[in-house]
């Protein structure tokens, strides 16, 4: 979808982690109800991308603009509050938390919304399993409903923007497909999502367009078809 505003704008980007900088100059966009991809090697920079943006970084400079508002000049706890969710690399569930209270920590900012039940009745309506789990210790699950329980706990926000990093990792295949095909739910839901996936191959499946990233610069970009046929791509990430 394009629209003469996108609702994530990005440029001129750099972030650093004391004297080290790891982006160098991040030109990007997301558009309301795109689903883009960002793709690289590790220490590419994609989860510093993903960090600036919700304002976790320890020094960042540029342009970091969400739906009219300048994200620079929010602090990390200010960012969910726009509708930006963001499902960090490894999960990192309450683990002593129930299922139950774990989702209802995502929607923190807005728990006072009498819509509640409804946000949960969503995620359980998602991810059948964890109706099954909801009373369960979230370090007593598997990494894939653990997994599932993360995502969750960010849709309770009823983000407009989804950040997702490296969802995939440490997953089985089986897992891998089942949390995919959710996030192709969500986005058909009107929900807009920046993925930072390891596998590219089903990145570029559901995403419609990406990024690669490269020693933390911007070196191709482009729709998820054009990508999936660039030679560069294929040799370095798709192994054909």
């Amino acid at each position: 979808m394009t629209q003469s505003q996108p609702l994530l704008e990005i440029a001129q980007l750099r972030a650093s982690y004391g004297e080290v900088e790891v982006l160098h100059g991040i030109d990007l966009e997301v558009s309301q109800g795109e689903f883009v991809c960002i793709i690289g090697a590790n220490t590419a920079g994609k989860s510093t991308l993903l960090r600036a943006i919700s304002q976790a970084v320890p020094k960042s400079s540029g342009t970091l603009g969400f739906d009219g508002t300048d994200l620079m000049r929010l602090a990390a706890h200010e960012v969910p509050s726009l509708g930006i969710a963001h499902v960090p690399e490894g999960r990192q569930v309450f683990a002593e938390m129930t299922v139950e209270e774990n989702l209802l920590l995502g929607a923190f900012t807005a728990r006072h919304a009498r819509d509640l039940p409804d946000r949960i009745a969503d995620v359980l309506d998602l991810f059948p399993r964890l109706r099954e789990r909801f009373g369960q210790l979230a370090g007593t699950l598997s990494g894939g409903e653990q997994q599932m329980v993360a995502v969750g706990r960010a849709l309770m926000l009823r983000p407009k923007l989804l950040l997702l990093d490296e969802p995939s990792h440490g997953l089985a295949p089986k897992v891998v497909e089942e949390m995919h095909a959710a996030f192709t739910a969500i986005h058909a839901s009107g929900t807009s999502i920046l993925l930072v996936e390891q596998n590219v191959e089903l990145a570029l499946e559901v995403a419609s367009r990406g990024y690669v990233l490269e020693a933390g610069r911007v070196t191709l970009k482009g729709t998820a078809a054009e990508l999936r046929s660039n030679p560069a791509v294929i040799e370095a990430y798709l192994g054909v």
